[in-house]
């Protein structure tokens, strides 16, 4: 046999061994993807019945209309915040400007308590006590009054005792008021300073 030949066959040995290792290589790749198939046809979920479908969809139902009660209660509750804060806010609107006001109304008190007898003063006076009465026609037309203290029972809701006093008469009483209280409403804009018996 010449070399030639030897060569051939060893070449054609080679070809038929690449030959039967790609036989089989194509084999095992098909066996598995045949197993994986297997698996996927054996690993996919049954079809749901009827009436497991309307128990989902009836559960379904059931969640979305639990959110929406919850949001429209939580609306509900949200609006009737803003319409009793509007309220609020509309009922007690003047107290700012009450409060502005209340240092002008001190000082006109102080200038009717001021004595004269003066012809000049005494007109003067007449005419600082038509303002005092108008300013306060005009506060009680926005539900703004005077707080009534003198002989009345202490009531720290209403009154700010800055001084107590020894009485022979009933204690906590309002003895003496050093600058008046107003209220707005049923709100108090500012109490009372006042002298208490003890």
């Amino acid at each position: 046999m010449t070399n030639e030949e030897e060569k051939e066959k060893v070449d054609q040995a080679a070809e038929n061994a690449a030959a039967e290792k790609e036989r089989e290589e194509t084999s095992n790749t098909a066996e598995t993807i045949e197993q994986e198939e297997d698996v996927l046809y054996d690993s996919e979920t049954p079809e749901p019945s009827p009436e497991e479908e309307i128990s989902a969809l009836k559960e379904q139902v059931e969640q979305s209309e639990n959110k929406y009660l919850k949001l429209y209660a939580e609306f509900e509750n949200f609006k009737r915040r803003n319409r009793q804060e509007a309220e609020l806010n509309n009922k007690y609107k003047d107290q700012k400007f009450a409060e502005d006001l209340l240092p002008v109304l001190d000082n006109l008190q102080r200038a009717l308590a001021i004595e004269g007898s003066d012809e000049s003063f005494v007109s003067l006076h007449k005419g600082v006590e038509m303002v005092h009465n108008n300013l306060v026609e005009t506060l009680e037309k926005h539900d703004i009054k005077a707080i009534d203290a003198l002989n009345q029972p202490f009531d720290p809701n209403f009154h700010q005792a800055v001084m107590t006093e020894a009485s022979d008469e009933k204690s906590d009483i309002v003895i003496e008021e050093f600058q008046k209280g107003y209220i707005l409403k049923d709100r108090v804009i500012r109490p009372s300073m006042v002298k208490v018996s003890e």
